[in-house]
């Protein structure tokens, strides 16, 4: 009878050039036991793998239009969450009935198999802190699974969007928490305001993505429309900032608060590489003005040195490098223009005006560096290249965009106590004039400066238009050759 010490037995060896005594092991395979293998496989098969779970936080406020779109996209994802919570908050609108309609046990078929999910459907009434309040409350529910999905109610994910984060965020556990790159799906816009507008966002996003990208992925904003965080990051950020829950409500801008937290605790915060998502663009001037001074307005109370409220001001911190260059940038951006404009009436009123053929050259690269933001877009399509290439609507929003940085500053040192969710949620709903502050105070602006221009005597005119062309020239240069810089930067075969 065989025994298992059979499986390796000396067997002798003549070899002339070695000492007698040597033998060598040789292993046998024991015919009785490989009955067994195909067994054995099948039994290692069956073993059910050990995956990360990642519970689904949506917070929720008047998305009675928005959220089915938003629970049919994650139901058709290629890995599903483990759970899905819906945190309805300060809602007047039927957001509640339509998602209740998702509410309980789901389960599709998929390439790896069957997957199943829960949805819950949580109506938390009047809830002071707003989305922030609802975060923190999903994350109550959440803070045992490995990973906290947080995904806004109107932003809808491709197919594979929380695989490629499952599979990215657990490839290494240094990562903190990624971001999806994001988009603004422009297929159904009325009217040609919203079409230019959000042509304008997704510029904007696509050129924001790109340079995340190619500076490592290293993300400043994991931004919360969707992005998967590591709770174990989340707790570690409580237990450093001394804090209950993972987003504070005294932040204009909670989700770069956090985002500066998880990197101080130690961890990285990343843009993803291949998980896309469409999020909910402004499709009014109005809209667009009181989310764009929010944010602007944020991130200066992040970016600003000394303590305001409880939120201190990290000037230096890794995560605000990048918004401090956005700023610098805007900056030469309006006095470029506000200077070409200013020099091109006065010049006008002397009849100084002679044209230049090197002033196409910041136009055409310009145009350039636009056709290239489009072309990098995944989702590129017809207007987003006219929007580059015809110059016109891109010089548009670039104003727009500096209205918002004036008026977003201007807040910041007039101190004043505005609540800007409420703001934004009121302009959202068509209500308020602030957006219109920017464009009445650049007429006015000019309006008095013709009135001090026209004091001045022809020959003063003269010495301003000659020294200020060549120091707007010089500045203008310099500004062409950094388009140029990025013109040809290559891409690394990444799409935003």
């Amino acid at each position: 009878m065989s025994t298992p010490h059979d499986e390796a037995r000396p067997v002798a060896r003549v070899d002339a050039a070695a000492p007698p005594a040597a033998t060598e092991y040789v292993r046998r395979p024991d015919p009785d036991l490989s009955a067994y293998a195909d067994q054995y496989l099948d039994e290692v098969s069956s073993i059910p793998e050990q995956r990360a779970t990642v519970g689904c936080v949506i917070p929720a406020y008047n998305e009675a239009e928005t959220i089915a779109g938003v629970l049919d996209s994650l139901l058709m994802q290629t890995r599903l969450p483990d759970v899905i919570h819906v945190i309805i908050n300060n809602t007047t609108d039927d957001s509640v009935e339509v998602a209740s309609h998702y509410a309980g046990p789901h389960e599709r078929e998929t390439a790896s198999g069957l997957q199943r999910t829960i949805i819950y459907v949580h109506d938390i009434g009047k809830n002071p802190d707003k989305k922030v309040g609802a975060l923190n409350y999903g994350y109550a529910l959440v803070e045992h699974m490995d990973f906290l999905l947080g995904v806004d109610g109107d932003t809808t994910p491709e197919p594979d969007a929380v695989e490629h984060l499952v599979e990215e965020i657990t490839s290494d556990d240094r990562i903190g928490g990624i971001s999806a790159i994001y988009s603004i799906d422009d297929s159904a816009l009325d009217g040609p305001m919203a079409k230019f507008l959000i042509a304008g966002q997704r510029a904007q996003f696509s050129a924001f993505n790109m340079q995340n990208l190619l500076k490592g992925r290293n993300m400043a904003v994991l931004g919360g429309q969707f992005s998967i965080f590591s709770t174990r990051a989340l707790r570690g950020v409580l237990k450093d900032s001394h804090q209950r829950t993972p987003w504070v409500n005294d932040s204009e801008v909670e989700d770069s608060l956090l985002s500066l937290q998880i990197k101080s605790t130690g961890y990285l915060t990343k843009i993803s590489a291949r998980a896309r998502a469409h999020v909910g663009g402004m499709t009014t001037l109005r809209g667009l003005d009181a989310q764009q001074v929010k944010w602007n307005f944020g991130a200066i109370d992040l970016m600003w040195p000394g303590q305001r409220g409880d939120t201190r001001g990290q000037p230096l911190h890794p995560n605000l490098r990048l918004r401090w260059f956005e700023h610098l940038s805007m900056v030469v951006n309006i006095v470029t223009r506000l200077g070409f404009l200013l020099l091109l009436l006065g010049s006008l009123t002397i009849d100084a005006f002679v044209f230049q053929l090197w002033w196409a050259l910041p136009p055409v690269a310009a145009i350039a560096l636009n056709a290239k933001v489009a072309h990098s877009m995944a989702f590129a399509n017809r207007r987003d290249y006219l929007f580059a290439v015809l110059l016109a609507p891109a010089e548009v929003y670039m104003w727009i965009r500096m209205g918002h940085f004036v008026r977003a500053w201007l807040k910041f040192f007039s101190h004043q106590q505005t609540d800007n969710w409420a703001a934004q949620a009121k302009a959202e709903r068509g209500k308020g004039t602030a957006y219109l502050y920017p464009y009445v105070a650049l007429l006015l602006f000019l309006v008095l400066c013709g009135v001090w221009w026209s004091q001045l005597s022809v020959s003063f005119r003269s010495d301003v238009l000659s020294v200020g062309w060549p120091v707007l020239g010089v500045v203008t240069l310099l500004q062409t050759a950094w388009m140029f810089v990025k013109i040809m930067k290559p891409h690394r075969g990444f799409k935003a």
